[in-house]
């Protein structure tokens, strides 16, 4: 998993943008690796979260932002729980993915935005999630419609996808996205 980082350029005002973003001083990290040694999807990612937060304070731009480990980071927050100095390194992944979108940055594993996508779309639509619409959503963004059918299916049988979605407080959920809209377009 360890990376020759040496030759990536640096920007000096990557740090800042990604502090200014999250709210967070990644200086603070002394490279304790606790939340590497929590993440749950570390052995899939290129980069583990403490390089990456290295990375971030070196500003290693490039090498973040062209990271698959900032797109698989599934936000669960148990880096953030770890972490002895309070950082907000799941905040920090999300700042690094804001970043990379805002730049037009091709996300290092094609199908993860495509997935974003859907799973907020369905949250707008129902109030909550709804997996079988998720991954509907997902197969009309990805055009790959017969890729992990034989796994859907087996996860019908066994009653782990619901054939119907449940809706929960859509007026609710519908605010909040627009309250998130609206500090979206205030931050342009």
């Amino acid at each position: 998993m360890e990376k020759n980082v040496s030759q990536n350029t640096v920007n000096n005002d990557f740090m800042k943008a990604v502090q200014l973003d999250i709210g967070e001083n990644v200086n603070l990290c002394y490279q304790c690796k606790k939340c590497t040694a929590g993440c749950p999807v570390v052995h899939d990612m290129d980069y583990t979260p403490t390089q990456i937060i290295h990375a971030v304070r070196l500003g290693m731009k490039d090498l973040v932002l062209k990271s698959k480990t900032i797109w698989l980071c599934a936000s669960c927050e148990t880096c953030t729980t770890r972490c002895p100095q309070d950082i907000d390194i799941a905040g920090i992944m999300d700042a690094a993915r804001i970043i990379a979108k805002r730049e037009k940055v091709t996300p290092a594993i094609k199908d993860i935005p495509a997935l974003h996508k859907s799973f907020l779309q369905i949250i707008k639509m129902f109030g909550r999630s709804y997996e079988l619409g998720v991954m509907g959503l997902l197969k009309l963004r990805t055009k790959e419609f017969s890729k992990d059918m034989s796994l859907g299916i087996k996860m019908l049988k066994l009653g782990k996808l619901k054939i119907l979605p449940q809706i929960s407080n859509v007026s609710k959920v519908k605010k909040i996205f627009s309250k998130v809209n609206k500090i979206e377009k205030d931050k342009r």
